[in-house]
This record gives structure tokens, C-alpha cells and sequence, in this order.
């Protein structure tokens, strides 16, 4: 059941990677849902998604804290 959250959790955030506000408001929910191990994977991608949309730089801070 997990890993289907930790799936769903990064098809959402791609689909709202256009809105820089919706994308941070994603990722905070994301933060708080997922497990520490599932966290570290969404770094991971977070940052490889980033390389293709700078814009989504300013919502790090919820990545970093």
C-alpha cells in the first residue's frame, strides 16, 4: 500500500509542476504522508525534476527543513 502512495504522490506533484504554489502546497502534504525511507526516493526525484523546471526551486525549503 505504500509504495502505491509514494507513485501517487509523484504522479501528482508532476501533474501540478506547471504552479510553482500548487507544486509546494503538494510537496508539504507529500512531506507529511510518506514514509522517512519514501522521503529520500522523493528528494531524489524532486531533484531531477527541478533540472527540467528551475521555476519549482523556491519549494527546496520544504525539501531542506
Amino acid at each position: 500500500m505504500s509504495r502505491a502512495m509514494f507513485d501517487y504522490t509523484k504522479a501528482v506533484l508532476n501533474k501540478v509542476s506547471f504552479d510553482v504554489n500548487l507544486f509546494c502546497i503538494e510537496l508539504k502534504k507529500a512531506l507529511t504522508r510518506l514514509l522517512p525511507h519514501e522521503i529520500v526516493e522523493l528528494k531524489i526525484w524532486v531533484y531531477g525534476l527541478l533540472e527540467q523546471k528551475p521555476q519549482l526551486n523556491q519549494c527546496l525549503i520544504y525539501l531542506n527543513s
